[in-house]
């Protein structure tokens, strides 16, 4: 019964807005309390996810539902001219996976992070709470408004904790997106000034009829839009500030962090695939996103060949997934489109693990404060932080180094793309679709290209993980066991779980990522859905018969 609600797709947005200001409203010492806000609230958003999955999964209608894509319109208000939140194929995979890492990068915090600063809870489910409602929005605007509710939250998040390579770290991130929403908010404008709306299906059907120097401002605009897209998704060469922020954010920070750069890549696989019919504009297509995942990809194999350090090795893995996503996404047609998405969702668990897993190792070498920078205002809890040696306290693990050592290596069994695991499966579906899409036109010098550098940054990134495993337990002189908490361990576990589930129910999932594939190169049927909605009963010639006419393929 839960799928056929049709206020369904607002929860995601509308429970973590509900819980962060709740806890809002609680004192810093009731932390037993906003652990419980917390709890409540990323299990819900799980839950919800879940159903909304189902509920695009089966196209039986049912209120506020067509053909499997729900669209919630904010206080009755029809599309165009209202806001709507669209729950699809796409959107409700990418809520799920949000759900899952923010459910295991919070669970992991509450062992000592979340009391290194004030705040910390509320900011994690209002930069929660941006995500999903980016994954949602229906028109740019809105779009626009998700983007900074999570990017201003994660400012937050990124200087929790304190310390001056943090604080330098986060001020140039600040800096850099602040610039990429000035570039956002111009496009916006210009679209606006061109269309007439902000309505994503709305502005696929509008720009149809652009002629002219209407259509060349049109592609500029889009150019622009891009642009700020590619330095949100840390495409080369506008992806300097990335590596620095991801190593020097808190762990769980950083491991939500992890999911970030895909919320660029989610905007510009959504607006390209709407704009097909018309003609996508550059910078939604193979002429910007394929040479840019190219540049991407060789910049952080060179990246993660020159690092020593286990965060920046990891901050880099994250531009070479990038640039796998968009280089395989700017491929002609939609035969790697399923595979690339399988690869998204294997990447962001294993890099999200892995920024967890380091610091867990890291613990065994390292004493002192610098393990964890506390604020003034930290918690009096006994349970909450770190003694003053800096270890901390609970209750260690059975087996823990040879925990740390399998973890770490099942990480970059998936991060490298080698046998059994999900990364593997993303790979090589990935590799054998390219070379398929010779068949159907595609030029061979770019596969060919695509294949090489995919392979060659896997070489890298065995070398550079290889090392720097040498370097965390054989190197050491003296290695501390750890003590860890079940909390600490449990969302490692988890998230290769999940690669690991992943690959042995690989069939099933590549099946519904390529269905999910056939439904983006069809943007009639989101169109139809969003623009029909509350309208059933429309003539035959009013908007469900102009959105066929004009759109369907």
């Amino acid at each position: 019964m839960i799928p056929s609600l049709p206020s369904l797709p607002a929860l995601p947005v509308l429970i973590p807005l509900l819980a962060a200001g709740l806890m809002l409203l609680t004192k810093d010492t009731q932390r037993p309390l906003r652990l419980g806000l917390a709890a409540i609230s990323l299990i819900a958003q799980l839950v919800v996810a879940i159903a909304l999955v189902a509920a695009s999964t089966h196209a039986a209608p049912h209120p506020g539902w067509q053909d499997g894509i729900g669209v919630y319109q904010l206080g009755g208000w029809p599309a165009p001219f209202g806001i709507v939140l669209v729950a699809d194929r796409l959107s409700t995979l990418m809520l799920a996976l949000t759900a899952i890492l923010g459910l295991c990068a919070g669970l992991y915090a509450t062992a000592r992070w979340d009391s290194a600063g004030s705040h910390f809870h509320p900011l994690f489910q209002l930069i929660l709470m941006g995500l999903n409602g980016a994954f949602l929005a229906g028109d740019l605007f809105n779009l626009f408004v998700f983007f900074e509710v999570l990017l201003t939250a994660s400012y937050g998040l990124m200087l929790h904790g304190s310390g001056k390579r943090r604080v330098g770290a986060g001020l140039h991130y600040i800096a850099v997106n602040l610039i990429a929403s000035f570039l956002l908010l111009i496009a916006i404008a210009l679209i606006y000034g061109l269309t007439g709306t902000l309505n994503l299906a709305d502005i696929a059907l509008s720009a149809q009829g652009l002629q002219g120097s209407d259509r060349q401002l049109f592609d500029a605009a889009a150019a622009i839009l891009g642009v700020a897209f590619l330095i949100k998704a840390a495409a080369w060469p506008l992806n300097f500030w990335l590596p620095a922020t991801y190593a020097e954010a808190c762990p769980p920070v950083g491991a939500l962090f992890a999911i970030m750069t895909k919320v660029g890549i989610y905007a510009l696989l959504r607006i390209g695939s709407l704009l097909l019919p018309a003609g996508a504009p550059a910078a939604f297509g193979g002429a910007w996103m394929y040479p840019a995942g190219i540049a991407t990809l060789a910049f952080g194999t060179l990246g993660m060949l020159a690092s020593t350090e286990g965060r920046r090795i990891a901050a880099y893995a994250i531009i070479t997934s990038s640039g796998t996503l968009f280089a395989a996404l700017g491929m002609p047609g939609v035969t790697l489109t399923g595979p690339a998405l399988y690869y998204l969702l294997s990447s962001v668990a294993a890099l999200a693990a892995l920024f967890m897993l380091l610091e867990l190792i890291e613990r065994s070498q390292t004493f002192g404060a610098d393990m964890l920078a506390t604020s003034q205002e930290a918690y009096e809890d006994d349970e909450a932080d770190a003694d003053l040696n800096g270890q901390v306290i609970g209750e260690p693990l059975p087996a823990t180094m040879a925990f740390l050592g399998l973890s770490f290596f099942a990480c970059a069994l998936v991060i490298v793309g080698l046998p059994p695991l999900s990364g593997f499966v993303a790979k090589f579906s990935i590799l054998s679709a390219a070379l398929r899409t010779v068949e159907y036109g595609a030029p061979t010098l770019n596969v060919w290209l695509l294949v090489a550098a995919m392979l060659i940054s896997g070489l890298a990134c065995l070398m550079a993980l290889g090392r720097c495993g040498v370097r965390l337990f054989w190197l050491p002189d003296a290695v501390h066991v750890p003590t860890i908490r079940v909390r600490e361990a449990l969302p490692i576990v988890v998230l290769l779980a999940g690669c690991t589930l992943l690959a042995v129910r690989a069939g099933p999932a590549m099946a519904y990522l390529e269905d999910t594939a056939t439904y983006l190169d069809h943007p009639g049927r989101y169109i139809q859905a969003v623009l029909d909605t509350g309208n059933r009963s429309a003539d035959p010639h009013g908007s469900a018969w102009r959105i066929h006419t004009e759109v369907s393929p």
